[in-house]
């Protein structure tokens, strides 16, 4: 396993990361076994895998319990992320979710810790219902002063933002705190942080951290029509807005037809080279240099050893160019706003 820095902040991590959502079980991913989840995070510790991604809002906070447990005699092999939500940024919301996350993960420390989203009325509003909170957030200076006071307090070691857009990055570093890193979601099916994250993260030496390297199972060739995808993971801008059922709210016509065409094509792709297009699909996310590592969901171990595979598939330029080719009409389709499930004209992100 290849381990790089994650930003400045001295962290060292696996280029492959685990995603931890569906620990702890829920209602979007289903039931999730803790006997599964110790096996995975054991075996991934093994394989060398030092990154594990949760948040308070996973499953209600089970998913953090749940890592929690399976961390228990092995926390110092591990790096752990978590996320506060932006409705509990005010700073003694922001440190009561600290700490129940230290108590939920049975440590007394994070490794990485990271507004799951940015501090704006419309990304709390899909958090809470008090419209007074959602009319006036709290203040992203006080914010990340309360997030480098938990910092030298000891109980985080690094502060990194999740779904911000460049603005809200140039924000925060202006608030005087050290932003190591960004956690976006980047797939061959979501190529939105190219045109601007990306290159302002290289710029200022922050570490990305890709998510939903499979885009919820599409890039695994499971599905061949939108009509086979579940409502919960139907409910982005790929998809046609009713698709998504009551968890859809972007009100488009989504890109159905270029997102099918691009996964066929990079199913010939795979085939070709005698890979699956999982694996593939991860290594082309491996070799973009902006990216420091990129999380993967395992909820067992057989899916935990395919994934890893990709580590060692190196694809050469013209294989990356031709991955690059087939899905440029997608993105031209969806456009280069990084908010997946919202209407570009209520964006959470820029």
């Amino acid at each position: 396993m290849e381990y790089r820095m994650l930003g400045n902040s001295g962290i060292k991590v696996s280029k492959i990361g685990m995603g931890c959502w569906s620990f702890g079980g829920g209602a979007y991913w289903g039931e999730q076994s803790q006997k599964d989840v110790d096996a995975v995070v054991s075996a991934a510790l093994d394989q060398g895998v030092n990154l594990f991604d949760t948040a308070e809002v996973y499953n209600d906070g089970a998913s953090e319990r749940s890592l929690g447990t399976a961390l228990r005699g092995k926390r110092e092999k591990a790096v752990i992320i978590s996320k506060v939500k932006p409705s509990n940024a005010r700073p003694e919301n922001l440190r009561k979710s600290c700490e129940d996350t230290l108590r939920r993960l049975q440590t007394d420390y994070l490794d990485v810790y990271m507004f799951h989203w940015p501090i704006n009325a419309q990304a709390i509003r899909h958090f809470i219902s008090d419209q007074e909170e959602i009319n006036h957030p709290a203040a992203v200076q006080q914010a990340f002063e309360t997030m480098m006071q938990l910092q030298k307090e000891g109980k985080i070691r690094s502060i990194g933002v999740s779904n911000f857009g460049v603005r809200q990055m140039e924000q925060a570093i202006a608030t005087g705190a050290n932003i190591d890193s960004l956690e976006i979601t980047y797939n061959l099916l979501s190529r939105a942080a190219e045109r601007e994250a990306l290159p302002f993260c290289v710029q200022h030496g922050i570490g990305v951290v890709g998510y939903m390297a499979l885009m919820q199972g599409l890039l695994t060739g499971k599905y061949t029509s939108p009509a086979q995808v579940p409502a919960p993971q139907a409910h982005s801008r790929h998809f046609r807005a009713e698709r998504g059922g009551e968890q859809s709210r972007h009100g488009t016509n989504g890109a159905e037809p270029e997102m099918f065409e691009a996964i066929e094509k990079i199913g010939i792709i795979a085939k070709n080279l005698g890979v699956p297009m999982s694996q593939l699909s991860i290594a082309w996310i491996l070799q973009k240099p902006a990216l420091t590592t990129t999380l993967v969901g395992c909820r067992n171990e057989k899916q935990l050893n395919e994934n890893l595979k990709a580590a060692s598939l190196q694809l050469d330029e013209d294989t990356l160019a031709e991955l690059d080719r087939v899905t440029q009409p997608l993105w031209e389709k969806l456009g280069d706003n990084m908010d997946y499930y919202e209407n570009p004209a209520r964006s959470r992100i820029f």
